[in-house]
């Protein structure tokens, strides 16, 4: 208890800080509430408009989760691909490099074209911008399994497949939930760019859609609570995935040599 106390005071105490700061600099500076609101305006926002800013939130939280999903397995299954035959590595990974580049709004339409309005293009527009980090840390965990390992189950008369699960995937696993979680703190920004680059229908279309609209009308101050919520949503769930690490690989964070 207390050793979760000291962890979660240092942070908290630099955001009041920050926050501190930043209702100073505002109110000593007359800075226009326009152009930069005073934190208590914006907490008032998130008072005043909390069922707004809930039912946006469903939206992106639902999009953010489904959406990593879809990278994850999308991910996972091209790093084992990769990992298992050089000639899809040397044919894939390029161009897998070469995704990252890609503007979104140059496929946002084609992808509303195919499969409408809904939330499937969003889906597709997270996990092209989360599976990537996926990729690399998966592959790199794959290819750093120990030699001996993989000679004792050769030894031992194992198949590839046994030694993929018996030997490279165990160790591959804390590296892709090491991606997991890189991919999860760009996934609440893939939400923002998904919503705001294909159209929506509905009077909730989610946060992105909800912010940009907040600063067409010059409601500055509800724009910055509802990023204040996504802010929040993006630490808790990397902490949230951080905790089911420790739950899926344990022996990851056992120290070298130590045996339970």
């Amino acid at each position: 208890m207390r050793r979760g106390f000291a962890n979660v005071l240092p942070p908290l105490l630099l955001g009041l800080a920050f926050l501190g700061a930043w209702e100073l600099y505002v109110d000593l500076q007359g800075v226009d509430p326009l152009l930069l609101p005073a934190p208590h305006a914006m907490f008032a926002e998130m008072w005043n408009n909390a069922g707004l800013l809930w039912s946006n939130f469903t939206i992106t939280a639902k999009e953010v989760v489904f959406g990593l999903a879809l990278a994850l397995l999308g991910g996972f299954a091209m790093a084992v691909a990769i990992h298992m035959w050089t000639p899809m590595r040397r044919a894939i990974y390029p161009h897998t490099v070469g995704s990252q580049a890609i503007p979104i709004a140059v496929i946002a339409a084609p992808l509303c074209f195919w499969w409408g309005f809904g939330i499937f293009p969003k889906l597709v527009v997270i996990a092209l911008i989360c599976f990537f980090p996926v990729v690399v840390t998966t592959v790199d965990g794959l290819a750093a399994v120990d030699p001996d390992q993989l000679k004792l189950l050769r030894t031992l008369d194992a198949s590839r497949w046994q030694a993929f699960r018996f030997g490279e995937l165990p160790a591959a696993l804390p590296a892709a939930l090491s991606g997991a979680r890189i991919a999860l703190a760009v996934g609440v920004i893939g939400a923002f760019i998904a919503e705001t680059s294909t159209p929506t229908t509905g009077p909730y279309a989610g946060l992105g859609r909800e912010i940009t609209s907040d600063l067409t009308a010059l409601q500055t101050s509800r724009a910055y609570a509802a990023t204040a919520v996504l802010f929040v949503f993006a630490i808790s769930c990397f902490y949230a995935l951080t905790i089911a690490e420790r739950k899926l690989s344990p022996w990851a964070n056992q120290p070298r040599g130590e045996i339970r």
